[in-house]
């Protein structure tokens, strides 16, 4: 069973029966624990920090500071950020580290015996505060006499890094336009949620290598940050991921990763062998890592009669909180996106990322373009409405396609087929014809107390039926594309080894190893990983092993992240086999392979222009979403949403609807009810009882999950990335069906009851 099979998840039996080891399992009995103090300060020079207190707590072995750092730094894609908050500079940093930017950012490490000794230890941690100004959010952090946070990058505001695109002309663009539509988008944060906070396991390997047991989304990466703020080579490093509980680029970043190394290696430095641990508090997960950014987008489009898009201007504000992590990257995203999956002739277009004291943004699944396709999908459906037409109809005389050239004035890569998807997501839907049978009209509540469902009641209070006249049903159309792999001009690649047995003489190999460090965060990837093993060596899936995830036996895979895990994999995997074929038939044996996959390069943007080939493959989705409100009350239930993908091949078909089910359940806690809640530079809902994910009884009625299989010219076996893609256009899609039910615009969500309620009665003039 191998590509194009639906096999059981090698994973499935240790995960149903909770034989599973994550990182907070495989504690050994005789673990020291950790606690990683928090500074608790969104903005605060340390001016005195004293640990005796905490070093002579009953229990506590050990106390680490930022003195113990030897590089005091870190960061994905910029060094802005301190290891931890010290009054002593070490390393060659620039970064000034005697100041707190983040509530969470680390100020000690506390290493005991037991949990509570830990945490008596960090009670007694003594720490001088110097209040600096709190820049909360976007427009704080702006203002004309706002100091600097990173005043060492050089930067004169906090504006640190902005993006251009300057295509055609716009006084071209206004005066072809028949209809212009403007409108301002408020972005919310998203925390990522995953089931499994975070947790670590550290020691010195017999190798003596520093070795951390994690989760994450990239080992080789993790080992690059720990290796340089450790001041080590990158084989003194070892990192291993367990089985992981989630991600959704949330693990992309580091938390326990570098503290945790340090831990292990300075106790080794003292003649302690056992291991170190800890495991964090939901709300320690919550507070402690990054979010989906906040941001702004301003958008003017304009189109001419036969709703073609003339011109698009737009500006984007991203909040990435106190460092960069990678605003940078996502910014660019972000700002790629703003023009939509269109031809667009004239473009004005600014992005920026701001430093604040808030929460940090970074990866999220859609990496910037969900923030993006709100305010695109937003825009084009008000054109829409403008001039009368489709939104379907609309979609089809602007989709990119073919020969395309893309708004940063490249070629599209060959195998655009959202012309196909918008199509076939409007056939499934039946989006043209009216709505899905059995929901055409809101049923009269005393003839049908189940309500518009017909098997459940519309409103999750019992005690609080709906009136029937109060129900409005609508129907909303989106599409989006998102990129498979690193853009602009980061440097892509991903490796595996496979190695082939059986006896001398054989002519076939009797069984097969893959090593490969892709994660798998929930996913299946690695079921996916030794199909698409099995298929390029022909070795029978059962007699395919795989070693995953070790930084000691496996080489550089890159990221579990911007949809490009399976395509990347796929290429690797399929080269390595190719040289595994060769050795077998040289008469090798055991027969090894090994293979690092390049894709095309892309460009960075111009910084002028926005010019650059930014990515080598995209993905490409649409969606259609009927749903009902009680205008009463604000409420809204979503009863079906249609979500169709050219996924180029489903390499374990079931994992693909299950990824687009998953999505779906996402994109809808983020539009409907996930409200965090950050102010003055504080978490303050860092619970899952405030913070509300949707539960089993809140998802749709109704996911019809379309997969098509148009081959990406460059994906192994067709294969193309799709994991993110059905995030993309949820929120634009409910908010056009709100719309269509209702008459109003909204700008902003989630579309909590409230926010509903207040945003239709201050388009009907009524007080809130």
């Amino acid at each position: 069973m191998g590509v194009g099979a639906t096999p059981v998840r090698v994973d499935s039996h240790a995960k149903v029966t909770g034989e599973a080891q994550y990182p907070a399992d495989r504690i050994p009995d005789d673990a020291l624990w950790a606690k990683v103090v928090f500074t608790d300060q969104p903005h605060a020079r340390l001016l005195a920090l004293d640990v005796s207190a905490a070093r002579a707590t009953d229990g506590v072995v050990m106390v680490l500071t930022g003195a113990d750092v030897p590089v005091n730094e870190y960061g994905l894609t910029l060094f802005d950020q301190p290891v931890m908050i010290s009054t002593e500079h070490t390393g060659a940093s620039d970064v000034p580290c005697d100041i707190s930017r983040w509530e969470a950012d680390h100020l000690a490490v506390v290493i005991a015996e037991t949990v509570e000794a830990a945490e008596a230890g960090a009670a007694a941690i003594d720490a001088e505060w110097e209040p600096l100004p709190i820049l909360s959010d976007i427009d704080a952090a702006l203002a004309a006499d706002a100091p600097l946070i990173h005043p060492e990058n050089g930067a004169e505001t906090n504006n640190y890094h902005s993006y251009r695109i300057r295509k055609g002309s716009m006084d071209d663009g206004w005066a072809a336009a028949t209809v212009v539509v403007e409108a301002t988008y408020e972005l919310p944060h998203q925390e990522h949620a995953y089931l499994q906070p975070e947790a670590a396991v550290a020691y010195m390997d017999d190798a003596g290598r520093v070795t951390v047991e994690v989760a994450g989304q990239w080992t080789h990466e993790d080992r690059e940050q720990i290796a340089h703020a450790l001041g080590m080579e990158l084989d003194q490093v070892r990192v291993i991921y367990p089985a992981i509980g989630g991600a959704f680029g949330g693990r992309e970043d580091m938390s326990l990763q570098i503290v945790m190394a340090l831990a292990a290696w300075r106790l080794s430095q003292q003649g302690e062998t056992r291991p170190v641990a800890t495991v964090w508090s939901r709300e320690e997960s919550i507070v402690g890592h990054h979010k989906r950014h906040r941001g702004r987008i301003r958008a003017k489009w304009g189109a001419d009669a036969e709703g073609r898009i003339v011109a698009v201007e737009s500006e984007a504000w991203l909040d990435a909180g106190a460092y960069n992590y990678t605003s940078n990257k996502v910014l660019g995203n972000l700002h790629i996106g703003q023009g939509g999956p269109y031809e667009v002739p004239n473009a004005h277009i600014d992005s920026h990322a701001v430093y604040t004291n808030a929460v940090p943004g970074g990866a999220f699944r859609g990496f910037g373009g969900p923030q993006a396709a709100f305010a695109a999908e937003s825009q084009m459906n008000r054109l829409a409405g403008a001039l009368g037409m489709d939104p379907v109809e609309i979609r089809r005389r602007n989709t990119l396609r073919d020969g395309s050239v893309f708004i940063t004035q490249s070629p599209m890569p060959e195998g655009v087929t959202l012309p196909q998807v918008i199509d076939r997501c409007a056939a499934a839907s039946g989006f043209e014809s009216g709505f899905a049978s059995g929901f055409d009209a809101p049923p009269d509540v005393a003839d049908d107390p189940a309500g518009v469902r017909g098997a459940e009641p519309f409103s999750p209070f019992a005690s609080l039926p709906p009136s029937a006249s109060a129900l409005r049903r609508g129907r909303g159309f989106a599409c989006a594309f998102k990129n498979v792999g690193f853009s602009f001009g980061f440097p892509e690649r991903c490796e595996a080894e496979i190695v082939l047995h059986g006896d001398e003489g054989a002519d076939e190999p009797d069984r097969g190893e893959l090593y490969h460090a892709g994660a798998d965060v929930g996913q299946g990837s690695h079921t996916a990983f030794l199909q698409m093993a099995a298929e390029a060596t022909g070795v029978p899936l059962d007699r395919m092993e795989g070693r995953f995830s070790d930084t000691s036996s496996t080489g550089d895979s890159g990221s579990a992240s911007a949809s490009r895990l399976t395509f990347m994999a796929g290429n690797s995997i399929l080269g390595a086999a190719e040289e595994a074929q060769k050795a077998w038939r040289d008469g090798d044996r055991p027969a090894r392979g090994r293979f690092r996959y390049v894709p095309p390069p892309t460009e960075a943007l111009d910084p002028e222009t926005g010019i650059c080939n930014p990515n080598f493959s995209y993905g490409y989705v649409a969606q259609a979403i009927e749903l009902t409100v009680d205008v009463e009350t604000g409420h809204i239930v979503v009863d079906r949403v249609t979500s169709t993908h050219d996924v180029g091949r489903a390499i374990n078909p079931a994992l693909v609807v299950g990824q687009i089910e998953g999505a779906v359940a996402q994109a809808h806690g983020y539009t409907l009810s996930e409200r965090l809640r950050v102010a003055d530079g504080r978490v303050l809902n860092p619970r899952l009882s405030t913070y509300l994910i949707p539960g089993i009884g809140d998802m749709p009625g109704e996911i019809n999950s379309v997969v098509m299989e148009l081959a990406d010219p460059r994906g192994p076996w067709g294969a193309r990335g799709m994991a993110e893609m059905p995030f993309m256009t949820y929120a634009p899609a409910v908010v056009a069906a709100l719309h269509d039910a209702t008459g109003v615009w909204f700008t902003e969500f989630p579309l909590t009851p409230d926010r509903v309620l207040a945003g239709l009665r201050a388009a009907d003039g009524s007080p809130t």
